[in-house]
């Protein structure tokens, strides 16, 4: 049951199988399944330390929720790259808000591919070695001290940050000379009304732009996450 709960708290928000469109059933399915792949490993042990109780169950649930933030703000570094991209590059109103999360047409774009490389790339396998690992940071039944979950926190935050920054900053930078010679030819030719020139090739540069970046910044981001699986809480003590 320990191991159930923390699985299952981790399976509520974790990328790719804790989305909102996967059916609270195959979630249900899917926590179940992990739980009889990490028992074996650390069911003795956990046994071991702890007796069944609810202050043993809210202490793996925080644990499990940990984890899964963990791995879900990878996500929010896509999405925030998606965001920074097509604000960039004029495409922020294309189809957005039409799905159940309001992003713009490239964060479900880069959202959706990232989430199914990761998953065909080994997503199950990586996420069942972290919760392995989880029990020799957080050991059932006890949590690392406030301060050190804080700094671990804000460092997974200043990552997602800093990786969103890395994936839109091709947009960003080809936006910026964009609008900078475009500022140039407006005082050379007063005369020419350089919105209508300028909005439609900046959206075809956007669109050229994501052909071209889209699959090295989902590799980048698959390397991140992968990194991050490998050793999850790594900047515990």
């Amino acid at each position: 049951m320990l191991v159930f709960v923390r699985v299952g708290a981790v399976m509520a928000v974790v990328p790719g199988f804790g989305e909102a469109s996967v059916p609270m059933r195959v979630r249900l399915m899917l926590a179940l399944c992990f739980t009889a792949v990490v028992f074996p490993a650390v069911g003795a042990d956990a046994a071991a330390r702890v007796r069944l109780g609810l202050d043993a169950l809210l202490i793996e649930a925080a644990a499990g929720l940990a984890l899964g933030i963990g791995f879900r703000l990878f996500v929010f570094a896509l999405q925030i790259a998606g965001t920074i991209a097509a604000q960039s590059t004029s495409l922020a109103q294309l189809t957005g808000g039409v799905a159940p999360e309001p992003l713009p047409a490239v964060g479900h774009l880069l959202n959706m591919a990232g989430l199914a490389i990761a998953v065909a790339a080994g997503l199950h396998v990586q996420l069942a070695e972290a919760l392995i690992l989880s029990y020799g940071v957080m050991p059932a039944g006890a949590l690392p001290a406030a301060e050190a979950m804080a700094q671990w926190g804000l460092a997974g935050v200043g990552r997602a940050f800093a990786l969103a920054l890395q994936l839109a900053a091709p947009f960003v930078v080809a936006a910026l000379l964009y609008n900078l010679a475009l500022g140039a030819i407006n005082r050379a030719m007063p005369q020419l009304m350089v919105a209508f020139v300028g909005a439609p090739a900046l959206t075809f540069g956007g669109l050229v732009l994501l052909l071209m970046t889209a699959p090295a910044a989902i590799m980048l981001w698959q390397g991140a996450l992968g990194r991050f699986a490998a050793a999850p809480f790594g900047a515990l003590p």
